[in-house]
């Protein structure tokens, strides 16, 4: 009996002695650069903060944050990759470069929990974020895609289900529908609708295009021929985002194809009558097919040459969580990518994010090689002529694919 009571004496005093040293061994000391645009600032600077506190017992954290374009992100960072942040915010049609150049590092710390609460690993956001099956970024906001503006004054939510009927009430108005079809971003819409399909080869360059298909519930000919019924009509307008702007502004667009870039001009203009909802179905043989659309994200990022990957993944998640997320939100308007902060009670009560909301189920990734853009403007625009020079079709739609999915010309 002595001997166990010693026994348990000398076990009881070693493990003291390993407390006590594990005590007074000496944090951390971890140093990260942090780059974000000029209008996240004040927000970094808080979430990095709190960002330091909570952890203080295990690090000591320094966090230097520096103002860098989202949108410009990528060149600035290539040209000198272990010079630049440890952490950083970019637009997602960036991911397959920076992946190429071997400059992200994966996110493997707590990669379940982000996937899990950005929608899972097949949703949109998650998607933007994911190369050849690897995590690579936290997505960070959702709000890079479009939906439908509306006047309410003339428009019930009825209306707005169907560009037939969009287009029917306008008429009587003598007022305008707008949608930009001198871009291929929102052509897809009808294309992507009808299931046809527009994607990136294993290169990550060149694209597939089948919108010239014969076959199949519906022929890329029908879908062309449904885009010439709406250019047909007297109230449907085609033109950029400065005449969409000035079309509201003067009470001649009544509705419109944009996103949340435009929410300030059509909420003051509209007034107590400002709505949105997600796009509207479209006829096609009889048929109403809903319209998809290309949704877009903006997502935080880790250097791949950084000296704390695990910190500094830690800041990415944590600028990304629930509560950072909502803080975007409230602080910029961009929407969330988390979907429990989508969820919430003042996101939920914005008209453009709430419609953004409702296309996200109806949207893909924009992963699409350049060359697809060229050829869908020269494409749209014979749409919008309604094709005043009586082309054939199905010529239009080949021509349309063979410059989609052709390589990439030298500079």
């Amino acid at each position: 009996m002595r001997k166990g009571v010693k026994l348990m004496l000398c076990i009881m005093a070693a493990c003291g002695l390993l407390c006590s040293c594990h005590k007074g061994e000496p944090k951390e000391t971890v140093s990260l650069k942090l780059w974000g645009p000029e209008g996240n600032q004040e927000l970094l600077r808080e979430m990095s903060d709190e960002f330091c506190e909570n952890y203080k017992d295990q690090a000591e954290i320094d966090i230097h944050i520096g103002v860098e374009d989202e949108n410009d992100f990528k060149g600035d960072y290539l040209k000198n990759v272990e010079g630049s942040a440890d952490v950083f915010s970019f637009v997602d049609d960036q991911l397959y470069e920076l992946v190429s150049h071997k400059s992200l590092l994966p996110i493997t710390f707590g990669t379940d929990k982000v996937i899990s609460e950005s929608g899972g690993e097949d949703s949109p956001a998650v998607q933007s974020a994911m190369c050849e099956g690897q995590l690579y970024a936290c997505p960070k906001t959702a709000s890079n895609g479009y939906f439908l503006y509306y006047n309410s004054e003339y428009f019930s939510e009825k209306d707005i289900k169907s560009f037939d009927q969009i287009l029917k009430v306008a008429e009587k108005a003598g007022k305008k529908v707008y949608m930009d079809w001198s871009s291929g971003w929102y052509i897809y819409s009808f294309f992507g609708g009808a299931g046809f399909e527009l994607k990136l080869n294993s290169d990550r360059v060149t694209n597939q295009c089948n919108w010239n298909k014969k076959s199949g519930k519906y022929a890329g000919t029908d879908v062309a021929e449904a885009m010439l019924r709406i250019s047909s009509s007297e109230a449907f307008f085609s033109g950029n985002n400065d005449e969409f702007r000035e079309g509201v502004e003067k009470g001649e667009i009544i509705a419109g194809v944009s996103g949340t870039w435009n929410v300030d001009i059509v909420s003051k203009t509209y007034g107590n009558h400002y709505a949105a909802a997600k796009l509207p179905t479209y006829t096609i043989l009889g048929d109403q097919v809903q319209m998809a659309s290309f949704s877009g994200y903006k997502l935080m990022g880790v250097n791949a040459t950084t000296k704390h990957p695990e910190w500094a993944q830690k800041l990415a998640i944590w600028l990304t969580n629930e509560q950072n997320q909502k803080r975007f939100y409230e602080g910029t308007g961009e929407g969330p990518a988390n979907i429990k902060a989508a969820q919430s009670q003042s996101v939920q009560k914005s008209p453009a994010l709430k419609a953004l909301l409702d296309q996200r189920q109806y949207s893909i990734v924009q992963n699409v090689g350049g060359n697809f853009w060229d050829a869908s403007t020269a494409f749209g625009m014979i749409m919008v002529s309604g094709n005043k020079d009586n082309l054939a079709l199905q010529d239009v739609l080949d021509d349309l694919v063979e410059e989609t999915e052709a390589p990439l010309k030298e500079n």
